[in-house]
């Protein structure tokens, strides 16, 4: 007992102990922002790996590595559904859904859908700023398909063809996106990394007519890159025996569109029912602490986890995440 509130302790205190506004290391490279498009690809899937920072491609060892690394979804022997909301900032909407089934003990494939989607809008133009009395809808949608393969009991292989699609007003967008990943176990106790490229393809841009204001209409528009990036992962279990598990994971990110950052992440989970989770973004300016909890249980035939996220933007506000995993 005296171990379990130890352990309690301290993934508290390094949650709570990080100052949100900390910034140990300057942003470099800040100046790429606004350089692709399709940004809602760029928005975190599951609470569980929101609340550890984000730092989840070496760890991803549940339905959510349909996101994360396509090799993860490996990892896992059994059927499993998620279910993801997120309560985004600026009253942005963001939904995920996702399966994955075991076609041998070495394959596995997976669907998923995302979708963004917010209240409709007012018009705004420079003559009227307050609004022309017209409304327009924004939204994204984005399909995947996902293979993954156990190359051997130490590596395995994953990839993801993603289908998105986004609309504002008249005007839409299509494109085609590649997710690569590893996943790889070292040998050396429960120590494992892997190395991910999420969203690599061409460049896309908007098709449809756009009025201009005073007259006329636009119907070429510029193309812009996915919002391509490379990330490398590595977890530790230090604590693992049949009542306790400490996870530790740190992951580098290399995005196209931005400076390189670096996130931490821990979770403690206690007789796989009881879990804390917490993180730290490295080099990011508006986003730095999360955290969050999760319970799960077995149901009947399944098995269900039910997780929270809470991270917070310095200048847009807080956000929310909630994503209940079923394992059949």
């Amino acid at each position: 007992m005296r171990r379990t509130l130890l352990i309690v302790f301290i993934v508290a205190l390094i949650v709570g102990c990080v100052p949100a506004q900390a910034q140990i290391v300057p942003v470099l490279g800040a100046q790429r922002a606004g350089t692709s498009t399709a940004q809602f690809l760029k928005i975190a899937v599951g609470a569980r790996a929101a609340a550890m920072g984000e730092s989840f491609v070496a760890v991803a060892n549940d339905a959510s590595a349909l996101f994360w690394n396509p090799a993860g979804i490996t990892q896992f022997t059994q059927t499993e559904v998620i279910l993801a909301h997120t309560t985004w900032v600026v009253d942005v909407q963001h939904e995920f859904a996702g399966l994955v089934y075991h076609l041998t003990p070495d394959d596995a494939v997976g669907v998923s859908v995302t979708s963004v989607h917010t209240d409709d809008m007012q018009v705004t133009t420079e003559l009227q700023p307050r609004g022309t009395g017209d409304y327009f809808s924004y939204g994204d949608l984005a399909i995947g398909v996902t293979y993954g393969r156990r190359m051997t009991n130490q590596f395995s292989f994953g990839a993801t063809v993603r289908y998105l699609e986004e609309t504002m007003a008249s005007l839409k967008m299509r494109g085609v996106v590649l997710d690569f990943g590893t996943y790889y176990w070292t040998g050396l106790g429960t120590s494992r990394f892997s190395a991910v490229v999420t969203n690599f393809g061409n460049q896309i841009g908007p098709t449809g007519t756009a009025p201009q204001v005073g007259g006329g209409t636009v119907t070429s528009f510029q193309q812009y890159p996915p919002p391509t990036m490379f990330k490398f992962g590595f977890a530790l279990d230090p604590i693992k025996d049949e009542s306790n598990i400490l996870t530790t994971s740190i992951q580098l990110n290399h995005p196209n569109d931005n400076s390189e950052n670096v996130g931490l992440g821990v979770e403690y989970g206690w007789m796989n029912a009881f879990f804390l989770r917490g993180g730290y973004k490295l080099n990011v300016e508006e986003q730095a602490l999360s955290f969050g909890a999760g319970v799960a249980a077995s149901l009947g035939i399944a098995h269900v986890a039910v997780d929270y996220a809470y991270a917070s933007f310095t200048n847009l506000g807080p956000t929310h995440r909630i994503s209940m995993l079923v394992t059949l």
